[in-house]
């Protein structure tokens, strides 16, 4: 059984920043006021020993000051970290779809800087029309029409949720 040591002990700095550190955990969760806080906050810097502490937080749960001497309970392990989640693709999108984005435009760069320069003939410019018509045929052609499925059943929600709320507070 360990000894619980004298309440007269005194305290040290490093005591006083574990306290004060504790009780601005109190104050973020609610337990305690601003005003309350700057007073136990005045108190504690002015504390010299371990009663004085101990006072202070009578009238709160965990967490208290930690003291140099006294073995702190061992910390229970933390649970396994999850796998991150797998980095989210933009709607979806297959490999092909992002590759065929990210091309379209390089190719209508090339092909504007080519003809401006006059390098070469300004037919040139039906290749990127070609890919941008081909990508649009083959992904881009319900695009407007799944945002459109999307905000409405956002607002749907929306709406069922408030009849919710309504409904609640009718009662």
């Amino acid at each position: 059984m360990t000894e619980v040591p004298s309440p007269q002990l005194r305290i040290s700095d490093q005591n006083r920043e574990s306290a004060l550190a504790a009780l601005g955990e109190h104050m973020s969760a609610g337990r305690i006021d601003i005003d309350e806080y700057g007073e136990r906050s005045a108190r504690i810097t002015a504390a010299k020993t371990r009663g004085e502490l101990v006072e202070i937080f009578a009238d709160l749960p965990a967490p208290h000051p930690q003291y140099d001497d006294v073995p702190r309970p061992a910390a229970a392990p933390e649970p396994a970290a999850a796998a991150p989640p797998a980095p989210r693709q933009p709607d979806g999108w297959s490999g092909a779809q992002r590759f065929v984005a990210a091309f379209v435009p390089l190719i209508w760069l090339v092909a504007i800087a080519l003809i401006a320069t006059h390098v070469v003939h300004p037919t040139l410019i039906l290749i990127p029309i070609g890919v941008s018509m081909f990508g649009r045929a083959m992904w881009g052609h319900d695009h407007r029409r799944d945002r459109h499925v999307r905000d409405r059943e956002r607002r749907r929600e929306l709406r069922d949720s408030f009849r919710d709320q309504r409904r609640e507070l009718g009662r």
